[in-house]
């Protein structure tokens, strides 16, 4: 068996017997004295290597991509019968860390206060003597209720340190029950969650059915004070709405790692307004445990039993 590393990132892996390992470098064609490989590990592959390696590599028959989500993958064209599998998982204790960062930037208004340090102004506004508890505003995670969209491992990572802090944590997933003991709705029950929301965030994959799911319908149910987290996918936020409900006042803020364009055009509107948080797409790009999950894959793989993550 001959498996394909990336070169984008540092896997310390021992392969069993029988499995050869070549590391290549992803912002070039995978060089044709590896086009025979049976497997490749992605990671910050662009977009258009994928697709030369999806029609050269005709040989391959597993893909493990790092990515929480498999979107550019599956876009790449590899053949139906490659098996696709996922970081799900890796990524987990780096994003919950990000989305409380992003969290608390917004409850403290760390946006505006960075403005006013550029500015050299003492924003005396939010500093001195403020109010405990503010129902027109979100200023804090005591006694506030947080929604998440997208109640995976990530969520059941970052709901713990959202609860340690105060907040009522309420998830939204496909099934409805309890998950490491949060309440977790269907979409169904959705909509009647947001009008108490003080912080709705994201962490929606990429597909068909989340393209702009968080839409004006969505925002429209939120309080007016109530601030937008997305963690996932920047294709399941509809930018212009946001836009329109920031300017209109119909919802507190949003902080935003991911994009529907990346990176962020330098044109987009999103960056000129005052109660919208920005970072690069941020949030992951450390996946912890990589090297662990590439191995016991490998192992499934030669002995024909199930792999992890497979989409």
């Amino acid at each position: 068996m001959k498996l394909l590393l990336p070169g984008s990132v540092e896997l310390a892996v021992s392969p069993p017997p029988g499995v050869t390992v070549e590391v290549y470098a992803v912002d070039e064609p995978v060089p044709d004295s590896s086009a025979d490989a049976d497997a490749i590990v992605v990671w910050g592959n662009p977009a258009g290597q994928l697709r030369d390696t999806a029609r050269r590599l005709t040989k391959v028959r597993w893909v493990q991509t790092l990515a929480a989500g498999p979107d550019a993958v599956l876009a790449a064209g590899f053949a139906p019968g490659v098996v696709i599998t996922s970081g799900a998982g890796l990524h987990d204790l780096t994003v919950a860390e990000h989305t409380l960062a992003l969290t608390l930037a917004a409850a403290r208004r760390l946006n505006l206060l960075v403005r006013a340090q550029v500015g050299r102004r003492w924003a005396q506004e939010l500093g001195g003597l403020q109010p405990v508890r503010d129902p027109s505003s979100f200023r804090t995670l005591r006694e506030a209720h947080v929604v998440i969209w997208g109640f995976g491992g990530i969520a059941a990572t970052l709901a713990p340190h959202l609860k340690a802090l105060g907040a009522t944590v309420t998830g939204v997933a496909r099934s409805a029950g309890e998950r490491h003991g949060f309440e977790v709705v269907t979409e169904e029950a959705f909509p009647a969650l947001l009008p108490r929301a003080d912080v709705l965030i994201s962490i929606l994959p990429a597909t068909e059915a989340t393209r702009h799911a968080l839409d004006a319908r969505v925002l429209s149910l939120l309080p007016a004070h109530a601030w937008v987290i997305n963690v996932g996918r920047g294709a399941t936020l509809d930018e212009s709405a946001l836009l329109d409900a920031l300017r209109a006042g119909r919802i507190g803020g949003a902080a935003l790692d991911v994009f529907e364009t990346e990176p962020l055009p330098v044109g987009s509107p999103l960056w000129d307004e005052p109660n919208v948080i920005i970072t690069p797409h941020a949030a992951g790009g450390r996946p912890v445990g990589a090297a662990g999950l590439v191995m016991d894959n490998v192992r499934a793989f030669l002995a024909g039993r199930p792999l992890k993550n497979v989409v």
